[in-house]
């Protein structure tokens, strides 16, 4: 009889989401958005390579170390059973080692920087470290998930100014809020599931109140964002860029508002769209300027 168990290739790109990259995407466009930011257009191409292959690697770092932390809790939710660690395909040595080599890689990418970026390097590994203990404590996860998710900014505008300027840090706060967006929309999948192994969530603290949430997460995150850059890029091409991502917050509403597993997550995936769409307006903007 063929044995038709997947290969430790096959295993390992299920582990770091090879087939769903709109996770790392969501790391990206902000990450991005800095970059122009920080360079008043286009960073080059050794720096726009460095982040871009950065951020993949360390959003698969993440998984790996999330996936040994849950395992325990995974084999209770309908999505996750069948993850490699959960089901035993690989062992939690496995997962941390691959964790390892990854986070290894990115590192060498920080290295070909500056030393600022170096150092603010380790704060985000010490926060992607935290953040799947977080579920067990901390009613809202999802804000120490919005803190690793939003690294690359202060990172991209050291790698550029060797500095990290307050507006780097507004970028941050409204970006934190659109990951609770997001974030509470993925967990509005899980929620009945969480609700029996005890685990933490947005979605679980906000309770009937989770969608107006969400929507005012999005508000939150795309008036900053709009106040913090508007003196920093064209004015009109930047807010048809917002108006966009705004109506795509608003469609996101829609499809939340059923509270059904299905749509929910359908829209935590197209938030992705909803970064680039506020990047392409960065980029635009320096692009016509």
């Amino acid at each position: 009889m063929t044995d038709r168990s997947p290969g430790k290739l096959s295993l390992y790109l299920q582990l770091i989401r090879w087939n769903r990259p709109a996770g790392w995407l969501l790391l990206l466009w902000p990450t991005l958005s800095a970059l122009w930011i920080a360079a008043h257009g286009f960073p080059g191409w050794q720096l726009l390579t460095v982040f871009t292959l950065g951020t993949f690697l360390m959003r698969s770092a993440g998984c790996c170390v999330n996936d040994v932390a849950d395992r325990d809790f995974d084999r209770h939710v309908k999505r996750t059973a069948q993850r490699p660690v959960t089901s035993g395909a690989l062992s939690s040595k496995e997962a941390l080692a691959v964790g390892a080599v990854l986070a290894l890689l990115a590192f060498g990418l920080v290295l070909t920087t500056n030393t600022v970026t170096v150092a603010w390097s380790f704060a985000a590994l010490a926060v992607t470290l935290v953040y799947p203990f977080a579920k067990r404590y901390v009613s809202m996860p999802q804000a120490v998930l919005g803190v690793a998710f939003s690294f690359g900014i202060p990172m991209a505008f050291s790698a550029v100014q060797s500095r990290v300027p307050l507006l780097a840090w507004v970028l941050v706060l409204g970006n934190l809020f659109w990951v609770l967006a997001y974030d509470t929309e993925y967990a509005m999948v899980d929620r009945d599931d969480d609700l029996l192994i005890g685990m933490k969530t947005s979605a679980i603290t906000l309770g009937r109140f989770d969608v107006i949430g969400v929507l005012s997460f999005y508000l939150v995150f795309l008036v900053i964002w709009a106040v913090a850059l508007m003196d920093y890029v064209q004015p009109a091409i930047y807010s048809v860029a917002i108006a966009v991502a705004a109506l795509q917050a608003l469609w996101h509403g829609v499809l939340i508002r059923k509270r059904e597993r299905g749509d929910c997550f359908k829209a935590f995936r197209l938030n992705h769209w909803l970064g680039f769409t506020v990047f392409a307006g960065v980029a635009l903007s320096y692009l016509v300027a």
